[in-house]
């Protein structure tokens, strides 16, 4: 299976959808991670918080061939923003996954109380220059947080991964990304714990073009330009989460999806104007 790409304002592709590994773990995460890969996933989301780079670092050093085509991500803790130990722990997590640098690392969260990002995104770019990694971003960042990156090192993520999901849309992110060029990766894209997939406008939709729910959210972020990371270990899941490139939904099917978002839509009310993970 061919998957599209997506490209950044400098030239950066990745693929239209990734594999979320959060509770992936052990000999099981890397063997449901192997089989992602076999399957056709080339873009591989991990963190340091998730305690299974090693899994993951363990299925791209399995898959052969296709290694160079994959995009193996981790992400750096909000308990490791200054500088010094930013670097290290980057060197760790290139460590703990086995392979001779990591595709794409980035911020986890802002933390802005703690105030250190700034560091923290300058160990970042140390880390590229280096060769620990080849690609930089951030997740959960504001506009505000990424102008002040810009401002004080001159250097703009390649992607930024954002709470995305029907009930929580981001039209206004998504529109602010897209005029700097920069990525926006969408996580818990199907939603987590809610009734999304049995709400009625999904099911209508999915009915309309003989799909699963699921995949007609997934198909609504496609159309979005947002690259989901659905998380599946089984394979049958895997493989109709990747099967979503041919569902050509109406733009008004994506409005009436886009529709249904809430002001209260968070999933756990994660704020990263104020919300602090370490």
């Amino acid at each position: 299976m061919t998957i599209p790409h997506l490209t950044a304002a400098d030239g950066t592709t990745l693929p239209a959808i990734g594999l979320g590994t959060y509770r992936l773990n052990g000999a099981a995460g890397a063997d449901a991670i192997g089989q992602a890969i076999r399957a056709g996933y080339r873009l591989l989301d991990s963190a340091v918080n998730y305690e299974n780079e090693g899994a993951v670092g363990r299925a791209a050093r399995s898959a052969g061939d296709v290694r160079d085509e994959l995009i193996v991500t981790s992400k750096l803790p909000g308990r490791h923003h200054r500088y010094d130990e930013a670097l290290t722990t980057i060197e760790e997590s290139v460590f703990r996954t086995g392979l001779d640098r990591l595709d794409l690392y980035l911020i986890h969260w802002p933390n802005p109380k703690e105030d250190l990002y700034v560091q923290a995104w300058r160990a970042l770019i140390e880390a590229r220059e280096r060769g620990l990694v080849r690609h930089i971003g951030l997740s959960n960042f504001l506009p505000e947080h990424i102008e002040r990156l810009v401002a004080e090192t001159g250097v703009a993520p390649v992607v930024n991964q954002i709470e995305v999901h029907p009930y929580f849309p981001q039209q206004e992110a998504l529109d602010y990304h897209r005029e700097h060029g920069i990525l926006v990766q969408g996580w818990s894209p199907l939603g987590h714990g809610n009734d999304l997939q049995r709400h009625p406008v999904i099911a209508e939709i999915a009915a309309a073009h003989g799909v699963s729910p699921a995949q007609t959210i997934l198909a609504w972020h496609v159309a979005r330009q947002v690259i989901p990371l659905p998380k599946a270990a089984s394979p049958q899941r895997q493989a109709e989460n990747l099967d979503v490139f041919d569902i050509k939904l109406t733009d008004a099917q994506v409005e009436a999806i886009t529709a249904l978002g809430r002001r209260d839509g968070r999933l756990a009310d994660q704020d990263p104007a104020v919300y602090e993970e370490f």
